[in-house]
């Protein structure tokens, strides 16, 4: 009989994750320029995932990814009175990863 480590993000541990999400990436923070936003987002999840590397955390990181990705294009179409749009024939992904957006 073979053991092995069962091990994956918890359900708050996404809550929390998501949580701190928002804060960054909510109307109050329209100030900031979108590649310091890019980059302080960046170093928060590659942060998280290095945290939750160890055991089986595909699913959660496609859930934060998916998250992540929704949560900036939503900032980027409120950031101002003419809403943001990516270049003709680029997708909202595309866009997100020519600013530099790290998917995990």
């Amino acid at each position: 009989m073979n053991l092995y480590l069962n091990v994956f993000p918890s359900k708050q541990a996404l809550k929390r994750e998501r949580q701190k999400l928002r804060e960054m990436t909510g109307p109050r923070m329209c100030f900031k320029p979108i590649r310091v936003m890019i980059e302080e987002i960046n170093r928060h999840l590659v942060g998280w995932s290095r945290y939750f590397s160890q055991g089986y955390s595909r699913d959660a990181f496609r859930q934060i990814n998916s998250f992540t990705r929704e949560r900036l294009t939503r900032h980027l179409k409120r950031r101002s009175q003419r809403p943001y749009r990516p270049p003709k024939g680029v997708t909202w992904y595309a866009q997100l990863e020519r600013l530099g957006l790290v998917y995990l």
